[in-house]
């Protein structure tokens, strides 16, 4: 590290230890001082409540941070679609789990597929050239995709495949992270799965001279069926 940037750092953490932090408890055995709660959407960016501008919030992140949105409408047109990706990627081997929505669309690929509920060991799955999930929800304002283990047929799927093709439908997108939240405690209550993850664009890291490398940690490529 720079002496310059040293400085920098040091600078930051003189200038944090000005401010004083909230006292807890008044004294020894007194009640605490109560804390008002954080209202998240306070400080976090404001998304479109209409449906439409929604819409264009999640494709202009989406754009920004590399992942293939496709808008496509119905199922058909989803098919088509995946059959084109398959083509243009050359797609030998699929990587799957049993959903209702997915259950209409990845058979028409006419790949060999593995499919989760198998218990395929995971140098199968990395051998195949797309895991295809469902999802839980799209966030608006971030771009993310929110997967857990029972909505992407456990943890597998979204990481070893070096591309990682996501089947949405346009009512699953919500407008911001509170409501994410809000949805998988609704959805989940106190039984929340054992694997909760937030995907915003395909695999990358810039550790190395900041230059960006996709597929470092997992696929390098991501790509969202939006049927609308």
């Amino acid at each position: 590290m720079n002496s310059g940037k040293r400085e920098d750092i040091l600078g930051r953490i003189r200038e944090a230890l000005r401010v004083p932090a909230p006292r807890l408890h008044a004294g020894h055995g007194a009640a605490p001082v109560p804390i008002a709660p954080v209202q998240p959407r306070a400080w976090l960016p404001a998304v479109p409540l209409d449906e439409k501008g929604l819409l264009a919030l999640f494709q202009r992140n989406c754009l920004q941070f590399k992942t293939d949105l496709q808008l496509v409408s119905g199922i058909a047109a989803a098919t088509k679609t995946m059959v084109n990706l398959r083509d243009a990627h050359q797609w030998t081997a699929v990587a799957a789990h049993h959903d209702p929505l997915l259950d209409q669309i990845v058979p028409a690929l006419g790949l060999e597929t593995q499919y989760t509920e198998d218990r395929p060991d995971s140098k199968s799955l990395e051998k195949c050239s797309v895991g295809i999930t469902a999802c839980d929800a799209m966030i608006g304002q971030t771009g993310s995709i929110l997967l857990t283990a029972r909505s992407a047929g456990g943890r597998a799927l979204s990481v070893l495949p070096p591309h990682h093709l996501v089947i949405a439908r346009a009512d699953q997108l919500v407008p911001d992270l509170p409501a994410a939240f809000e949805l998988l405690s609704a959805r989940y209550g106190e039984n929340y799965p054992s694997f909760i993850t937030f995907i915003t664009g395909p695999s990358r890291t810039g550790d190395i001279e900041r230059i960006l490398v996709l597929g470092a940690h997992g696929p390098k490529n991501l790509t969202v069926i939006l049927i609308q």
